[in-house]
């Protein structure tokens, strides 16, 4: 680390603290502190009556979540609200009673406390607790140094403790800087990305698939874009990165080509269009409908509730099945057999009848039967109809339909035929019945 001035440090210390040590000696000091004391016991009894009450009915607004978690923020902090209300009664009675001198220490609390209370509850709108009070800490920090008039001297501190890498000085205030400034504009670039992300799927102008397309290229160009000015920012030379990063991304090209294969077959995905959420496609063993395309893999829903994270490479590579890729309207078939004294046309009629009966089946493009062979013990049918919602399940509208016909065909007094077997022996055979056992 870097040496500084000890002797000039320690006697700005002594000052302070001889201040501090004659400030507190007086009467009056006293009495603020006591008065601050008191208006935070009576605000914090207070809160423990009115915040419930409250707090219950903010949670009946309805509207933007960000706005709801800082109303309820707000609320949950009533005790610090009138607390610095009855601060600001009791400064205000000291000023019009004595001099001005005398209030300070309440003029202090005043502000700072105003300052916390603001930053803690403008900051609900993160969605992560952990980065939300990072933020509100920063700014109360950045305030209170301001109000103590100690600003110079806290940075002065700050990049005094730093260490020598090569050419490059490492100090706390750069990476106090630099964590700060990279945070915000990441946030603020979230936000508008996401703002941005909603006001495309709104448009109903543009495809679901560019839609997702649009978002994410909006989202990704912020967020580097944050990153560079961030850069930029804390005083970092970018074009002291530029072999660092082509040696960065030699390596990372070979490590991730998975990944770069995926985010690349992602971004063919959404812009052929071949894809899009609300989809029903069959791969392999998979059969359900698209929920979400990522920039990784597509998440898709089967009947049983499983969600399936397909990569989008093997959508790309594979043989996949998009059963409403031009529209909605689905042609599934049903086999079936019945005996060979029926007759085949009152078989055809009675068909076609049962299956429009059945609830899914749409009465716009009607079922078509067609025999289609002579078989060993039946006459061969295969039944054709129509339905509109594939993501609703394939095998269960097959079940119902093969009900249907198994009601009509037994009202009607049509057998369904099932394989007959005759063993011819080629060789005589006795049949020898045992008297039973004597006891």
């Amino acid at each position: 680390m870097e040496s500084y001035d000890i002797t000039e440090w320690g006697q700005r210390l002594g000052d302070l603290l001889r201040f501090l040590q004659g400030y507190v000696a007086q009467p009056w000091t006293l009495y603020q502190f006591l008065i601050i004391v008191a208006c935070f016991g009576v605000a914090y009894l207070l809160s423990l009556k009115i915040e419930p009450a409250l707090e219950e009915r903010a949670r009946l607004i309805k509207g933007n979540p960000g706005l709801l978690r800082v109303i309820i923020a707000f609320m949950r902090r009533t005790e610090w609200v009138m607390f610095l209300i009855f601060l600001a009664v009791a400064r205000e009675a000291i000023l019009m009673m004595t001099w001005p001198s005398r209030s300070y220490m309440l003029s202090l609390a005043l502000v700072l406390g105003f300052t916390w209370l603001a930053a803690s509850v403008l900051t609900r709108i993160i969605r992560s607790r952990s980065l939300a009070r990072f933020v509100a800490f920063c700014i109360f920090v950045y305030v209170a140094v301001g109000v103590l008039d100690v600003r110079d001297e806290a940075q002065t501190f700050l990049d005094g403790l730093a260490v020598n890498l090569g050419d490059f000085r490492l100090s706390a205030l750069f990476v106090i800087r630099a964590i700060t400034v990279t945070t915000v504009l990441l946030w603020v670039a979230h936000i508008a990305g996401s703002f941005f992300a909603s006001r495309i799927s709104a448009s109903s102008d543009l495809s679901p698939s560019f839609k997702v397309l649009a978002g994410k290229v909006v989202s990704i160009t912020l967020t580097v874009l944050a990153g560079l000015i961030a850069l930029n920012a804390i005083g970092v030379d970018l074009t002291a990165l530029t072999v660092f990063s082509g040696a960065v991304g030699v390596g990372l090209g070979f490590g991730l080509q998975k990944v770069v294969s995926n985010f690349i077959s992602g971004v063919i995905i959404l812009a052929d269009k071949s894809i899009k959420p609300g989809d029903t496609i069959e791969l392999g063993d998979t059969f359900g409908w698209i929920r979400e395309l990522r920039a990784r893999f597509v998440s898709v829903i089967t009947r049983d509730g499983r969600a399936y994270l397909i990569p989008n490479e093997d959508l790309i590579t594979q043989q996949v099945i998009n059963w409403s890729f031009s529209d909605t309207f689905v042609r599934l078939d049903v086999d079936f057999g019945v005996s060979y004294d029926s007759d085949p046309h009152e078989v055809i009629r009675i068909a076609i009848e049962a299956a429009q009966t059945v609830e899914r089946v749409v009465d716009n493009k009607k079922p078509v039967c067609w025999m289609t062979a002579f078989g060993s013990s039946s006459i061969d049918f295969k039944l054709r109809f129509w339905i509109t919602d594939p993501q609703g399940g394939l095998t269960n509208i097959r079940g119902q339909v093969l009900l249907a016909l198994w009601d009509a065909f037994k009202a009607a007094g049509i057998n369904i035929p099932f394989p007959h077997r005759e063993v011819i022996m080629r060789t005589p055979v006795e049949v020898v019945q045992k008297a039973p056992p004597k006891d």
